[in-house]
């Protein structure tokens, strides 16, 4: 999964990305209004974490924006503020949750999964397709109960497909969902990755729809 964070303290935005990274994500970042807009507007991303208090544009601005441009992505919003009419406002905006600094990073984590789940229509914390399980919580995978080693990139790639089961997902979009704007993958990168994670399984869930991607789905 691919989240943007817009934030303009340095020191915070590279404590997020490195928890962010480390809990699995792939991760982009923006320190003013401004690059945040584009981005957001412009790249294909799970979720944001947005600022308020941003220099060149507010971050109730930028959401409002993005909202406009039709710009669905789950936001959690960051605020030093405790005053509820600057939460209100966040809200009517079109923030879908928020936390107030100073936070705990798993906070902003566990947040996060829960927002893109919700927004991929899947209510549980656990995502299954037959044996296998989602633990979206503890960004984990198992088959029958037993964990499967995957790396995190991996992991990024089989959790896109969980999560949008039952629905083909082109080579463009699982780029554009599991690795960050810098990345420039080569052609056949997928291809190979996708083929180790479906060994790892051990069983046909990942189907390969030649010249459309994949498509996750039950063992028949």
């Amino acid at each position: 999964m691919r989240v943007l964070v817009v934030e303009d303290e340095p020191q915070l935005t590279l404590r997020l990305q490195h928890a962010l990274e480390a809990a699995g994500f792939a991760v982009d970042t923006a320190y003013d209004g401004e690059e945040g807009l584009y981005l957001g507007e412009t790249e294909s991303y799970d979720a944001a974490v947005l600022d308020l208090g941003l220099p060149k544009l507010d971050g109730v601005s930028v959401l409002g924006r993005w909202r406009e441009a039709g710009r669905a992505l789950p936001v959690l919003v960051l605020t030093a503020r405790n005053r509820w009419a600057d939460k209100s406002a966040a809200f009517a905006a079109g923030a879908d949750d928020y936390v107030t600094k100073p936070f705990e990073m798993e906070e902003v984590v566990t947040r996060l999964r829960a927002l893109i789940r919700r927004a991929a229509g899947h209510a549980s914390p656990e995502i299954t397709c037959g044996p296998l399980r989602i633990d979206t919580i503890g960004g984990r995978a198992s088959l029958d109960g037993m964990p499967v080693a995957l790396t995190a990139q991996e992991f990024r790639i089989l959790s896109y497909l969980a999560h949008h089961q039952g629905r083909v997902v082109g080579r463009g979009e699982l780029v554009e969902h599991v690795y960050d704007r810098n990345a420039d993958p080569d052609s056949n990168v997928l291809d190979v990755l996708v083929a180790r994670i479906r060994r790892k399984l051990g069983i046909e869930v990942i189907h390969t729809l030649r010249g459309q991607g994949w498509r996750m789905d039950p063992p028949s």
